[in-house]
């Protein structure tokens, strides 16, 4: 089972894609990514609307997300947050460990 959040960050002026390139080039990015746990740390830009950043973040169980939270980590995206005065909209999911659907292998291109 995995763990995946999807965080959109959204600010005014750039403001998240400033918070997202101050967490690569602080190290703070690749730090989470070390974590015990982390499967994935990525950032994306949005094509609809350029104040949005999505963060997709997934972890292995819900214990390391919990020590992630419980980090130092934590403190410093805070206050990158309010740096750049972000709001958040975050949607979770846990993996299907069934796999994807035979029906829906058609349309999937590797």
């Amino acid at each position: 089972m995995a763990i995946t959040v999807n965080l959109r960050y959204t600010g005014k002026n750039g403001s998240a894609r400033r918070f997202a390139e101050e967490m690569a080039n602080s190290g703070t990015v690749a730090a989470i990514r070390a974590e015990e746990g982390n499967l994935r740390y990525e950032y994306y830009l949005s094509l609809d609307d350029p104040e949005t950043i999505l963060l997709i973040d997934q972890w292995r169980d819900q214990a390391a997300i919990d020590a992630h939270h419980a980090s130092p980590m934590m403190q410093t995206i805070a206050v990158l947050r309010e740096k750049y005065d972000l709001h958040m909209t975050v949607e979770r999911f846990v993996s299907d460990e069934s796999g994807l659907p035979e029906s829906d292998r058609s349309f999937i291109r590797e």
